[in-house]
């Protein structure tokens, strides 16, 4: 029995039973939650499938060890759903190349439940989609730190980045006292050799040196002594590894030789020096990459801590955070704007530069919008609250600007593939440097210093660094600009962008159309407004908004509308005071039979001085045309420059309306484009951007309305008015936040300027370690000139990329 016994205590523990609720979207019946229950039910594995669509989750029962999270996300694709991921930003410490991001990222991706990772070295963020239920951000946190890299959320608004810079701020401290103590002790070490050429020889007694090099060597070279153990316990190498491989030879060459006594040549100020030129490198490299981010900080300190808010009719200053939609605020002259709201009492100047990057203060009164963030200028405002906290414009500046920085451009993809293989290929070479020279007949101490010096010059950072610093600043300068751009993608396409389309209205033109002519068959020109009028109050159209403004004016009464029908691209029909109106285009009158009775010509001579012509018929009966209306647009100020801009810069500008051809041409003669796509459906907007883009060119899109969304997301690069609508900026790739067609040529030229940036960066690294490694291998190259040069190259790299910061728009 007790062998039984004792054979029972030895079987492992049965697996036990687990169970994982994960969100599912898609469903839009109770028959989706039957038909996933089923396809989940017949997963290998699976016990037991409860799909709740109220909550819309779905809970899965299975044995521990039989089924992935992946297979459950399979069962639910098949199935005709998705799993909807979040994101997080994870602030990560302790990467110091771009071996050291590409290793993060495989360790996150290995994470059950990641969708996609992206780690930019340059912010030291890493931006993890995941799915909730799946896995969470402690699991995230942990798979970085079992990566040998710290993690924790990042900050998200002014008063967390605030103490991260503060931690930043004492880090740096300390390691300028590092840097320091490490230049003095290493001096004595390279003063021998700064003096020998001009005649004084002079150095330390071997044990001397010996006690000087050595904290510099073990205090000053800890943290790449730390980084590379980090690295070799996950299996890979990065710049640590080189650096504390090049030090540990040459320091340990020197401690064998003093302890042979054979009076051979130390090379301790060799370990030394590169040592605090290393630390000193990456203390201006740190610097820089704060600097890069200034724009995202500035944006962030917009936002004033504490807002005024009117309560029981006195004053009460909250926290801007507490402040609630609704709430009124009260700002007096010369502050900040706390929340995004409508101004109940007063008028004011606001300097809105910041975020608009307009320079001339904006007349605000009551009723208007104010956005958190401005400067209130001479005047005292109530204003109630409309968006507050991550709904404020605001916000979504920032979390936009951060989202683009977070991105990987296409090229950083090539970089990161040479990077997972440098410093094996590096280490590699300094070994067969190594062997080359002891097989030429050098002493052991030539061939180590030799391999030395290829170790320490060469330099992974500036590969890491050369294309998310130039997109750090890039997508800063462009945003204080007022061009928010959405991913780096966009902006490395929008450089290469050969066609723009424009469309016409609200993009070239201002979108606020007025009544210009009315023509009616009986003469009754306000009865045919009425009625036009009245039909339009179930329009969103700016040409319907025009005559309800024109009514207003009037002081016209409007017939209620029984039935309302739009016809996209033509224009609508409605039911008004028991007749059936049919508004709208040329085209939707013959469509539909309406006899235009020789008002043609009167129509064609309105259209041709760029006047839109809507016609109004009666369909009760046989179809009878009550008259036309003339609605005009007027052109936006910088239109005309704006394509000369484009045309100079050999960029073909087309126009895309669905408006008819001849007040389309009207409009494009004025200002100088060449050609147009006139009467296009809103369904077909999308169809000619991609026809325009046959044979490899790339094609803009700029628009500002719902119906431009299609035409936006087919572009290759995609432009959207802030004052348009959101569908429209959620599609486009880059918003704009005036309106004003001129910031795509901005656009487009900030993503050249950082393109030309990035290209140049690259070449600097890759030439810098193409060519340094060969002189080094060959032993061109002393240990100490070595190091040093390889702390400038990233320095050099991250100069040339703070240089974006000058980079203007055109005035």
């Amino acid at each position: 029995m007790q062998g039984v016994e004792g054979e029972n205590r030895a079987m492992p523990n049965p697996a036990q039973p687990q169970q994982l609720t994960v969100p599912v979207a898609g469903m839009t019946c109770a028959a989706c939650a039957v038909r996933l229950e089923r396809v989940l039910g017949k997963v290998d594995g699976v016990s037991e499938a409860v799909v709740n669509f109220a909550s819309e989750t779905a809970s899965v029962g299975f044995v521990d060890g039989t089924v992935e999270p992946a297979d459950i996300s399979a069962a639910i694709a098949r199935a005709g759903f998705s799993i909807p991921t979040e994101s997080v930003r994870l602030a990560v410490g302790g990467m110091t190349c771009a071996t050291c991001s590409g290793r993060i990222e495989r360790a996150l991706k290995q994470v059950p439940g990641v969708a996609s990772v992206q780690v930019n070295l340059a912010s030291e963020i890493a931006t993890v989609a995941f799915t909730p239920g799946v896995v969470g951000v402690p699991e995230l946190v942990a798979a970085v730190e079992r990566a040998g890299y710290t993690a924790a959320t990042a900050p998200s608004d002014a008063a967390l980045d605030e103490e991260r810079r503060r931690a930043d701020a004492r880090l740096a401290r300390r390691d300028l006292v590092l840097l320091s103590a490490a230049a003095v002790l290493a001096a004595p070490l390279v003063l021998p050799m700064l003096l020998a050429p001009v005649g004084v020889h002079w150095m330390l007694p071997g044990w001397a040196q010996l006690l000087v090099a050595a904290p510099v060597q073990f205090v000053g070279g800890a943290r790449f002594y730390k980084g590379a153990f980090a690295a070799l316990r996950a299996g890979a190498g990065n710049m640590d590894l080189l650096v504390a491989l090049g030090t540990s030879a040459a320091f340990g060459l020197s401690v064998a030789v003093l302890i042979a006594g054979d009076g051979g040549h130390l090379y301790f100020e060799a370990s030394a020096a590169v040592i605090t030129l290393v630390l000193l490198g990456k203390a201006l490299e740190s610097r820089a990459k704060r600097r890069t981010t200034d724009a995202i900080r500035s944006l962030m300190a917009l936002r004033p801590e504490t807002a005024r808010v009117l309560r029981d009719g006195v004053e009460v200053e909250v926290a801007a955070d507490a402040v609630g939609e609704n709430d009124v605020v009260v700002i007096r002259p010369g502050e900040r704007v706390p929340v995004d709201g409508e101004i109940l009492a007063g008028t004011s100047q606001l300097d809105e530069s910041l975020m608009t990057g307009e320079s001339l203060p904006v007349a605000r009164g009551v009723g208007e919008p104010v956005t958190g963030g401005s400067i209130n200028g001479e005047g005292l405002l109530r204003v109630r609250a409309t968006h507050v906290g991550s709904a404020s414009l605001l916000s979504r500046i920032v979390a936009l600007v951060e989202g683009a920085q977070a991105t990987r451009a296409p090229i950083q993809r090539t970089v990161d593939r040479v990077a997972e293989v440098f410093v094996p290929v590096v280490v590699a070479i300094a070994v067969v440097t190594l062997v080359g020279w002891l097989i030429a007949g050098a002493t052991l101490s030539a061939a180590i210093i030799n391999a030395v010096a290829v170790l320490v010059i060469a330099c992974p950072c500036a590969l890491g660094l050369a294309t998310p610093t130039a997109l750090i600043v890039g997508t800063g300068a462009a945003a204080k600009a007022g061009i928010l751009i959405k991913d780096a993608e966009a902006l490395e396409r929008a450089h290469a962008v050969e066609v723009v389309v424009f469309d016409k209205t609200g993009t070239l033109t201002e979108g606020r159309p007025d009544v210009r002519r009315i023509v009616a068959v009986d003469g009754d020109e306000q009865g045919l407004l009425r009625l036009a009028a009245s039909a339009q109050q179930g329009s969103e159209h700016p040409l319907g908004r025009a005559l309800l403004d024109r009514a207003a004016e009037l002081e016209l009464d409007l017939a209620p509308v029984d039935q309302f029908r739009a016809v996209p691209g033509k224009g609508l029909q409605a039911q008004v005071a028991g007749r059936e109106l049919l508004v709208g285009s040329r085209r939707l009158m013959e469509e539909r039979g309406v006899d235009l009775q020789g008002r043609v010509a009167e129509a064609t001579e309105l259209e041709e001085q760029g006047v839109t012509v809507m016609w109004v018929a009666d369909l009760a009966g046989a179809p009878l045309l009550l008259g036309c209306i003339g609605v005009g647009d007027s052109l936006r100020a910088s239109a005309k420059q704006a394509v000369a801009r484009l045309a100079a810069e050999g960029v073909e500008v087309v126009m895309l309306t669905g408006d008819n051809r001849r007040t389309a041409a009207r409009v494009a003669q004025e200002l100088g484009i060449e050609r147009v796509l006139a009467e296009v459906l809103p369904e077909d907007k999308a169809t000619e951007v991609t026809a325009l883009a046959e044979g490899g060119r790339v094609v803009a899109m700029v628009g500002d309305g719902v119906n431009d969304a299609p035409a936006l997301a087919a572009a290759g690069v995609s432009f959207a008015m802030a004052t348009g609508s959101d569908v429209a900026m959620h599609t486009a790739s880059v918003t704009l936040m005036r309106a004003e067609p001129t910031l795509v040529a901005d656009a487009i030229a900030v993503s050249r300027a950082t393109t030309r940036t990035i290209r140049q960066n690259l070449f600097w690294a890759f030439a810098y370690n193409v060519l340094g490694i060969p002189l080094a291998a060959f032993g061109f190259l002393n240990p100490v000139v070595a190091g040093g040069a390889m702390a400038m190259s990233s320095v050099s790299v991250l100069a040339n990329a703070l240089l974006l910061k000058r980079w203007r728009p055109t005035r």
